[in-house]
């Protein structure tokens, strides 16, 4: 897939996390599933996504030890 493709995609990914936030982990799977396919092909990954990629990632992971104590 080229990169200006994938850049596409998570620019639409980014506007529907932001026009639909009861849908936000599933938004950062899909978003962490492209960041890896450009990983996968040695693409540049945008700074500012992998930093939202890392934040999702700590939010989610905070709820889930909330919710197990």
């Amino acid at each position: 897939m080229a990169f200006e493709d994938l850049q596409a995609e998570l620019a639409l990914l980014i506007n529907q996390m932001e026009d639909q936030p009861e849908d936000r982990h599933e938004l950062y799977l899909q978003i962490r599933e492209k960041l890896n396919e450009m990983r996968a092909y040695g693409m540049p990954l945008p700074q500012d996504l992998v930093d939202l990629e890392e934040a999702l990632e700590a939010e989610f992971a905070a709820a889930k030890k909330k919710s197990e104590s």
